[in-house]
């Protein structure tokens, strides 16, 4: 997630100079021919590609407010995960083992604790292992891939093996859904602790509330990875936006072609290129950009800058639940790599 109030200067610069620099190529193509050709047939009345322009607008609107409510939920799914962490650290604490404090109440309150930091990672791990537009990455967009990897924390031992023991870490590991199994251990390890009179049977009761309310934020997360945005509303954006952009410089002619006709030197024929081409980049930049910002939102789960950023929501559930035992040797919060939280 980009963390600055304003993009660098750079950075809106690599963004734009492709669609920048292919614009201005064609517009001065279109200049060209008709310069040097004199077809005057394919200066195109500007008022149609106006109203093309204006039709586009409105459903690139359309698509990139449906994109950042897919974006906004994702954040919002998180959000509730980082409270029903807190929760289930808290209850497990008190209800478990109520009014001991022996090493053996210890450990059970840990493994409780730890098994939901264990289950926070996994998730994220197991939103992030695929994508759907990254499986096979351009080069480009693998070096991009490569220099963030070491932000992303994408190393499933790694990540996973502090908070589990290594035969619970190989079990769950083997498993489709190794978040799920964790879930499923947590009630398993509640049961035992009921069945041996450690636990309430009510707090019990409640604890697995916290634990269906876990499984319901897990469901939402997956079905937003699982359910691509709708391709139709995407790709026919992109399609529209490219026949508009396509279009724009012979309207542009119908606005600066009188200067030619009128131009009695070649000099003054070919004058009237800077601003048209000028105008049918910046138009031509304004668009495209629109429409690629719903393309960078519209999935949140997908290693890009523009995710949701659950590394550095995982690390704050991890701080608060280890203060929440006592413990003084915590990681330090997520720091940002450059303008991006990941």
């Amino acid at each position: 997630m980009i963390i600055t109030r304003r993009f660098p200067l750079r950075t809106v610069i690599i963004w734009g100079s492709r669609v920048a620099i292919l614009a201005g190529l064609w517009a001065a193509v279109v200049f060209g021919v008709f310069a040097v050709t004199g077809w005057r047939f394919i200066a195109v009345p500007f008022l149609p590609i106006a109203t093309i322009g204006t039709a586009v607008a409105f459903y690139i609107g359309f698509k990139n407010n449906s994109a950042y409510d897919r974006f906004w939920e994702g954040r919002k799914i998180w959000g509730g995960i980082v409270n029903a962490s807190r929760t289930w650290a808290t209850a497990a604490i008190v209800y478990s083992d109520p009014g001991e404090d022996d090493e053996r109440a210890r450990a059970t309150r840990r493994t409780l604790l730890y098994r939901q930091l264990a289950w926070i990672n996994a998730l994220r791990l197991q939103l992030r292992r695929t994508s759907r537009f990254h499986d096979k990455p351009s080069p480009t967009t693998r070096r991009r891939l490569d220099r963030d990897a070491a932000h992303m924390r994408n190393d499933w031992d790694t990540e996973l093996a502090p908070f589990l023991t290594p035969a619970e870490l190989a079990e769950v590991s083997a498993k489709a859904n190794p978040a799920t199994q964790l879930l499923a251990r947590q009630a398993s390890e509640l049961r035992d602790l009921t069945l041996s009179g450690r636990l309430d049977m009510f707090r019990q009761i409640e604890l697995m509330g916290v634990i269906k309310e876990l499984f319901e934020l897990q469901g939402r997360c997956e079905r937003i990875k699982n359910t691509p945005f709708p391709r139709p509303y995407a790709e026919f954006s992109r399609i529209f936006t490219r026949v508009f952009v396509f279009l724009l410089p012979f309207g542009l002619l119908d606005v600066f072609a009188d200067h030619v006709r009128e131009a009695t030197t070649t000099f003054e024929s070919v004058s009237p290129v800077i601003p048209m081409i000028l105008a049918s980049t910046l138009v031509s930049w304004v668009f495209a950009t629109m429409e690629g910002i719903g393309d960078s939102s519209e999935d949140p789960f997908e290693r890009s800058m523009n995710d949701v950023p659950m590394n550095a929501l995982c690390r704050t559930i991890e701080i608060d639940v280890r203060e929440m035992l006592g413990e003084t040797s915590l990681p330090p919060k997520e720091a940002p790599a450059g303008i991006v939280l990941y």
